[in-house]
């Protein structure tokens, strides 16, 4: 049975949207984020991309070097790292980090959000990406 990691923080999307990538546990990858000077309470984490770019490279996986518009579902790679939920506050851009998964014929994604009924969604049209990032050799 398919899971996901489930974000044990308000804020720790980016941490959990790592630890699914990585095949780690929230606590596993938020000591490896705290290492590093990652906390889930800085705003950075969930409106600027360099966080997660950097705890993916620390554990040797790639990233596209750029957010590419999200076009369509089928368009995406088979592993990819998406921005959902954007909004604004003072003019800056925040949005919730989720993962999706194209394996054995299947497409999901990953979501940590704890509200959720399923963290392993499949309901395509309720979410609505602004962009994603490809992620290489994981």
């Amino acid at each position: 049975m398919l899971k996901s990691v489930i974000q044990e923080e308000t804020t720790g999307c980016g941490i959990a949207s790592v630890a699914n990538v990585l095949g780690k546990t929230y606590s596993e990858m938020k000591a490896v984020a705290n290492a590093m000077g990652i906390y889930a309470e800085d705003k950075s984490l969930w409106s600027e991309t360099e966080y997660v770019r950097e705890m993916l490279s620390s554990a040797g996986v790639e990233t596209s070097p750029n957010e590419t518009p999200f076009e369509s579902w089928s368009a995406l790679p088979d592993l990819a790292l998406l921005s959902i939920k954007h909004h604004q506050e003072d003019g800056k851009n925040f949005w919730h980090w989720v993962v999706f998964k194209r394996a054995g014929g299947k497409e999901f994604v990953l979501d940590s959000a704890s509200y959720l009924p399923s963290n392993v969604r499949t309901d395509f049209k309720e979410m609505q990406p602004k962009w994603f990032i490809e992620v290489k050799n994981a």
